[in-house]
């Protein structure tokens, strides 16, 4: 395998994904900061590199995809975290999402189902720069688990914000008990109706937890996620 390196012409290409995403007026200077920073090269399948800078998902391994920078974006800023706060993520994918959250600060603790991802994962952030083996730094800011993203991590709740990467049945209630209170979570919530579809749209939702406990959520816009699956699967 070739070693990934962040030349000249993909810095370059990132600056014009982020004069186009900055062109739309949705971003904060903050999160199009992350966008320009993070290598998103590092993070797509080998021979793909060519298409890391598009606004548009790319395949990864285990026949999944990696959201488009544009979603990816826009789920960080519907967030609205603060650096140091402690941010769970449902789907680590290859690992993306979880290098723009740390970038901004959060530290992160993430969930994958599919163990072929989580090592993959793992391997990208640690040849991006992004996680270091536990006896080379102190203390560590991005915690990968291999688990199911329905049950969360209860024994490490609350967390300030979650972030869910996939599309949810209906708003999973052991997360929403382990979201801290003035924190949100910004989950797609698939669309009723659609129990025979092939492809399910979702509505993308940002739950937020009041200081007495009780919740509160919007509706933001529709959007397309891959399902959000029940259990693990371990790689063959």
């Amino acid at each position: 395998m070739t070693e990934k390196k962040d030349t000249l012409v993909f810095q370059g290409r990132r600056r014009l994904l982020v004069d186009e995403l900055s062109a739309t007026g949705m971003f904060s200077e903050r999160v199009l900061k992350a966008i320009g920073s993070v290598p998103r090269h590092l993070f797509v399948q080998e021979g793909l590199e060519e298409l890391a800078y598009k606004d548009m998902p790319v395949a990864i391994e285990a026949g999944q995809t990696i959201s488009q920078p544009s979603t990816v974006a826009f789920q960080t800023q519907l967030l609205d975290f603060k650096p140091g706060n402690r941010i769970l993520e449902i789907g680590t994918g290859c690992g993306y999402q979880t290098a723009v959250l740390f970038y901004l600060g959060a530290e992160v603790f993430s969930i994958e189902r599919q163990e072929e991802l989580f090592l993959k994962a793992r391997e990208n952030l640690t040849n991006a720069g992004y996680l270091f083996p536990e006896d080379e730094c102190s203390v560590s800011k991005i915690h990968l688990f291999l688990g199911d993203g329905f049950e969360g991590l209860k024994d490490l709740a609350p967390f300030d914000g979650i972030i869910v990467t996939c599309g949810a049945p209906s708003l999973p209630e052991a997360l929403m008990r382990q979201l801290a209170p003035g924190g949100k979570m910004v989950i797609p919530v698939d669309e009723p109706g659609q129990e025979n579809a092939s492809e399910k749209k979702q509505i993308l939702k940002v739950i937020t937890r009041k200081p007495d406990g009780k919740f509160t959520g919007r509706d933001v816009s529709r959007m397309s996620f891959v399902p959000m699956l029940k259990g693990v699967e371990k790689q063959k």
